[in-house]
C-alpha cells in the first residue's frame, strides 16, 4: 500500500459517526448529555429560571414596590361631635375681671349649703346672690366690709324672711353673713354671672357681651320673654331661642356641644335639631339635618355615662387592606395595604438568595473541614469529627428563638436580620456535607494518583484542594441543589414563625405568615396561595435537579 493511501486510510479512522462522537466526550459533556435526558430535571430547571425571571426581573419592571401602601376612600360612620350636659358653673365675667381660681369649687360648695357668703383661697370674700328662687343662675360680688345699721332696717329683715343673703338698699347691693342685727355686712360689687348653660350664636363670629349673658340668663332664670342688652331688645322663648328683630341670634342651651374637627361650627339649629332628638328618643336615635348644600344628612347618637356621641357618615381614606385580585393590584393586597405581586417578586429574591448564600458558606465550611480531616486523619480527624459532633449536639430551633429575641430585643433592622439569619443557618448546617467530603477523602487518598502526587513531592495543599476536593466536588454539586430546597424551607418556616425576614421586608415565608389568621387563611386564599405555591414549585425544582444531576454524576444509581 502507498504512502498516499496509508493517509486516507488513517483519516477515515479518524473520521467519528455518531456513535464513536458519544464515547470520546469529556467527563463533563457525558453528565451533561445525561442530565438534559432527564425530563424532571429540565422541568426543574425551568422552573427556576422562571422564578429568577420573575423575582428579579418582574421586580425591576413591577412599578410598585415591596413596601408602597394603597389606599382607599370609603364612606364610614365616625364621630361627628359630642354633646354633654352642663354640670359645673360657667363663669361670664365683666370686662376686665379675673376670678380668684377657686371660685367654681367655692361656688359649688356655697350652692350646696345655701351660704352664699364665702372667703377664697386667696383671702378675697365673695358673694352670691341667686338671680330668682330657686334659679341656678348666680350674680357674682366681690365684698367689701360695710357700716350699715340692720336693726329695724326693712329691707335686710324682707331679705332675711325671703332666705336671701343680699339686699338693696339706695341703689348699692349689700351681702351679709348672719341672720340677725348682728351679722357682717359687705358692699357688694357685680364681677360676674355663673350658670350650667352655654351660648351659640347664630354665626361663628358672633360675640357676646357680658351684658347679654347676665340679662339673657337673669331673663331664663326669671322666665321673662324678653330682655335688653346693649340698647337691643331680644326675645327669648322656652326652648331658649333669642331672637333680634324676628331673626335668630342665640340658643341658649344646658347641653354642651363640641365639634370632633376644631374647625367645624355647630349652628344653634343643628343645636337645637340634636336637642329634640335627644329629648323625644332618649339614649339612642338619629335625627337629620341639612348641610350647606341643603342635603339632609343622617346623624346618629348615643349616650354613654352621660355624654352623647353624635356620627355620620364621613368620606374616610382607608388603608386598602385585603383588596381582592383586580386590575391595579393582579394578586391582591395584604393586611398593610401592600401590593401582594410586587412582595411576591421581591419576597422571591430574599428567599432564593438566602438559599444560594447559605448553601455556598455551607459547601466552603463543609469541605474546608471534611478535606482537611479526610486528608490528615488520625488526632486531626478526631478531633475536627468531635467539632462535627459538637455543632450536631447544638438544637437549632431553641437557638433560632433566642435568635429572634435578641433581635426583636435590639430592633435590629430587616436587612440585618437576612444578614445574620445566611450566617446562624451556614454555620448550624455545614456538618453534613463535612461527613460527606471527608468520607470521599478517605478512599481516595489511598489510590494510585495520590501516592504518584505524593511521590512527586507536590504539596500538602494541592493534593487536597487540586487533586482530592475536585474529586468530590460532584457529590457537593447533588448535595447542594438538595440542601437549596431544605434552606429554602428553613426560611419560609423561620419566617413564618415570626422569627426571620419581618415587615416590611418581603419573603415568601413571611408572606404565608397570614396563615395564622383563620380568618384570613379561609377568606383570603389570595394572600397567602400564591407565595406557598412559589415555595413549593422552587422546592420540588431543586429536587427534580438534584436527582438529575446524582443521575448524571452516577448512572449506576439509576439503575
Amino acid at each position: 500500500m502507498s504512502e498516499d493511501n496509508k493517509n486516507v486510510v488513517k483519516k477515515e479512522e479518524m473520521h467519528l459517526d455518531d456513535a464513536n462522537r458519544v464515547r470520546v466526550l469529556s467527563p463533563g459533556m457525558m453528565v451533561l448529555k445525561r442530565f438534559l435526558r432527564n425530563r424532571l430535571a429540565i422541568v426543574g430547571m425551568v422552573i427556576i429560571v422562571a422564578m429568577f425571571l420573575f423575582a428579579f426581573v418582574g421586580g425591576a419592571l413591577y412599578p410598585y414596590s415591596e413596601s408602597k401602601v394603597f389606599y382607599k376612600t370609603e364612606q364610614v360612620m365616625k364621630e361627628f361631635a359630642g354633646a354633654t350636659e352642663i354640670d359645673q358653673f360657667q363663669f361670664q365675667t365683666a370686662d376686665g375681671v379675673k376670678l380668684p381660681s377657686d371660685i367654681n369649687s367655692k361656688a359649688l360648695i356655697a350652692v350646696s349649703k345655701k351660704k352664699y357668703v364665702f372667703q377664697t383661697r386667696d383671702g378675697q370674700m365673695m358673694g352670691m346672690s341667686p338671680a330668682a328662687e330657686d334659679s341656678d343662675v348666680f350674680l357674682i360680688y366681690s365684698l367689701e366690709p360695710a357700716q350699715v345699721f340692720l336693726k329695724g332696717n326693712k329691707e335686710f329683715d324682707a331679705a332675711v324672711e325671703a332666705g336671701r343673703a343680699d339686699f338693696e338698699q339706695d341703689g348699692k347691693i349689700y351681702m351679709f353673713d348672719g341672720e340677725d342685727f348682728k351679722a357682717d355686712v359687705y358692699e357688694a360689687t357685680e364681677l360676674a354671672v355663673a350658670s350650667k348653660r352655654s351660648f351659640t350664636g347664630y354665626s361663628k363670629d358672633t360675640k357676646f357681651s357680658y351684658e347679654f349673658y347676665r340679662n339673657a340668663l337673669v331673663a331664663v332664670a326669671t322666665k321673662a320673654t324678653s330682655f335688653d342688652a346693649d340698647g337691643v331688645s331680644y326675645s327669648l322663648n322656652e326652648e331658649g331661642l333669642v331672637e333680634s328683630n324676628g331673626e335668630g341670634y342665640a340658643v341658649v342651651s344646658n347641653m354642651n356641644f363640641n365639634a370632633i374637627d376644631p374647625g367645624t361650627f355647630l349652628d344653634p339649629a343643628y343645636k337645637a335639631a340634636a336637642l329634640e332628638a335627644f329629648d323625644a328618643q332618649g339614649n339612642s336615635g338619629s335625627f337629620e339635618y341639612a348641610d350647606a348644600d341643603g342635603n339632609n344628612i343622617e346623624y346618629r347618637f348615643e349616650k354613654k355615662t352621660g355624654q352623647y356621641t353624635i356620627k355620620k357618615f364621613q368620606e374616610t381614606r382607608l388603608i386598602d387592606i385585603y383588596a381582592a385580585p383586580s386590575k391595579a393590584h393582579p394578586v391582591g393586597t395584604d393586611a398593610n395595604g401592600m401590593d401582594l405581586l410586587a412582595r411576591l417578586m421581591y419576597g422571591g429574591r430574599i428567599s432564593l438568595l438566602i438559599g444560594f448564600v447559605v448553601v455556598f458558606i455551607e459547601v466552603f465550611i463543609g469541605m474546608i473541614i471534611g478535606g482537611v480531616a479526610g486528608f490528615f486523619g488520625g488526632w486531626v480527624d478526631n478531633l475536627l469529627m468531635r467539632l462535627v459532633d459538637v455543632v450536631y449536639c447544638i438544637p437549632a430551633m431553641p437557638l433560632y428563638l433566642i435568635l429572634g429575641s435578641i433581635m426583636d430585643y435590639y430592633q435590629a433592622s430587616p436587612r440585618a436580620r437576612i444578614y445574620l439569619l445566611c450566617v446562624v443557618m451556614a454555620v448550624i448546617g455545614w456538618v453534613g456535607i463535612a461527613r460527606i467530603v471527608r468520607g470521599q477523602i478517605l478512599s481516595l487518598r489511598e489510590q494510585e494518583f495520590m501516592v504518584a502526587a505524593e511521590a512527586l513531592g507536590i504539596s500538602t495543599y494541592r493534593r487536597i484542594f487540586k487533586h482530592l476536593i475536585p474529586n468530590v466536588i460532584p457529590q457537593l454539586i447533588v448535595f447542594a441543589s438538595m440542601g437549596l430546597g431544605e434552606v429554602i424551607l428553613s426560611e419560609a418556616s423561620l419566617s413564618f414563625l415570626g422569627l426571620g425576614i419581618k415587615y416590611p421586608a418581603a419573603s415568601w415565608g413571611s408572606i404565608i405568615n397570614a396563615v395564622n389568621d383563620s380568618y384570613v387563611m379561609t377568606n383570603y386564599l389570595f394572600v397567602w396561595l400564591p407565595a406557598g405555591t412559589f415555595i413549593l414549585l422552587t422546592v420540588l425544582a431543586f429536587n427534580f435537579i438534584g436527582d438529575g444531576l446524582r443521575d448524571a454524576f452516577d448512572p449506576k444509581m439509576k439503575r
